[in-house]
């Protein structure tokens, strides 16, 4: 199986050496659960984009730290795209910009929320289990990192998973699109990294109880099993 990496940020330059870049984390992530298969990554924030939309069997999109709401050329083009993979059919995995913005394509809403930053591990509560839910759990544990929330899903929505913080934190659309607002490719170490750039900007208290929340175990590596096994479901 082909997946496209549909890249819309990158890792800052300075710490790309130690942590790789967003496709190097989704690539390190899958390859634990299928070696076998291989990958294309497309830069959308600079236009580049698949000759075909069958040249994948199926898309993940990055996070971003831009907001689906910006007015930018290269979010409205990517806007269009998801809507066009939906048309034919194409598998896609939202991951937390990309989660955003397929709220915002198909009738739903993302805001910036007055609860401030999520940042750390943050335990999400699962509402609907699918059968490409294997193994079953009742929560999972995951990196998050993010200021905007969807605030309001698609109407045809399914709501998969959630909590007191982000309530709309997966959610599924039809056969073809899986969305998640946290981050499985995010290593603990790099999300402390990255609130140590933020801790201003995230707030002392908020700072704090995000590097006291990453000694909690996290579950990506089931969460990477239920992306292939949705990826592969016909």
């Amino acid at each position: 199986m082909k997946i496209g990496i549909l890249q819309t940020d990158s890792v800052r330059p300075e710490l790309i050496d130690k942590f790789g870049d967003y496709p190097d984390m989704f690539r390190s992530l899958f390859r634990k659960v299928d070696p076998a298969l291989s990958f294309e990554t497309y830069d959308v924030q600079h236009g580049k984009y698949p000759s075909t939309i069958h040249e994948c069997d199926g898309y993940v999109t990055t996070g971003s730290k831009a907001s689906v709401y910006d007015d930018e050329t290269w979010i409205k083009a990517l806007l269009h795209y998801i809507i066009q993979l939906n048309k034919h059919n194409k598998k896609l995995l939202a991951i937390c910009f990309g989660h955003q913005l397929v709220a915002e394509a198909f009738g739903g809403k993302t805001d910036k929320s007055p609860k401030g930053w999520g940042v750390g591990v943050h335990t999400v509560n699962i509402h609907a289990r699918k059968s490409w839910m294997q193994p079953e759990q009742e929560t999972f544990n995951i990196v998050v990192s993010h200021q905007d929330q969807v605030t309001q899903l698609p109407d045809n929505a399914q709501l998969i998973a959630g909590n007191a913080f982000c309530p709309n934190s997966m959610f599924q659309l039809g056969d073809n699109i899986l969305t998640i607002q946290g981050h499985p490719e995010f290593s603990k170490p790099y999300a402390k990294t990255m609130m140590q750039y933020r801790a201003d900007k995230i707030g002392q208290n908020t700072f704090k109880d995000g590097i006291d929340s990453l000694k909690k175990p996290t579950d990506e590596l089931s969460i990477a099993k239920w992306f292939i096994e949705f990826l592969k479901q016909k």
